[in-house]
């Protein structure tokens, strides 16, 4: 990974429930690159990170989805846990959160059970991704081209379906963040 993200804000959305392998090895991998790194959630405090089905560490929020606009930042990473997107997406200002990102072009990376959001978001239509598994008819109802990759990139979309997929979700996060905007990419 030799891209360099300095100068660029990335925002982390999760709250209680997310996997915390995918938000930790990818927070560590953008800010080894040079970025600032945000943790955004629906509450301020500490949100509960998951080993699976075992709690694993809290950790401290910096700023709330009510606080923050994708004005802000250079891109978006969603980590997975079935909890966390599944509350987020029942959250009207964390969709919102997520749907301005793609309106205003700017690259979004989503592993495992992320892409949830995206769902509510209605942001995948004509793209392809992946996911863990068990989200692929969700997507392919919301009209994405669901494969099952190690990680996928649709116009600045990053998408991997597994903790096991994370070494190449950052190095492609990475690789889109230090890109940018992308001309193409359409909510």
């Amino acid at each position: 990974m030799s891209q360099s993200l300095t100068k660029k804000k990335i925002a982390f959305l999760a709250t209680d429930g997310f996997e915390q392998v995918e938000l930790t090895k990818p927070w560590e991998a953008i800010r080894s690159a040079g970025a600032e790194v945000v943790l955004v959630s629906l509450k301020a405090g500490k949100i509960q990170g998951m080993h699976h089905d075992e709690e694993g560490d809290q950790f401290d929020v910096d700023q709330t989805v009510d606080s923050v606009s994708a004005n802000d930042f250079d891109g978006l990473v969603l980590p997975g846990g079935v909890l966390n997107p599944d509350t987020l997406r029942t959250c009207d200002k964390a969709v919102s959160f997520v749907r301005d990102f793609f309106q205003q072009h700017k690259p979004v990376a989503a592993i495992c059970h992320g892409p949830w959001t995206l769902v509510e978001a209605d942001v995948v239509r004509g793209r392809k991704v992946t996911s863990w598994p068990s989200l692929k008819t969700d997507l392919i109802n919301a009209g994405a081209d669901w494969v099952d990759q190690e990680c996928v990139c649709d116009q600045g979309l990053v998408t991997s379906r597994n903790p096991d997929d994370i070494p190449a979700f950052c190095e492609k996060a990475i690789e889109e963040f230090a890109e940018g905007k992308h001309a193409k990419q359409t909510a």
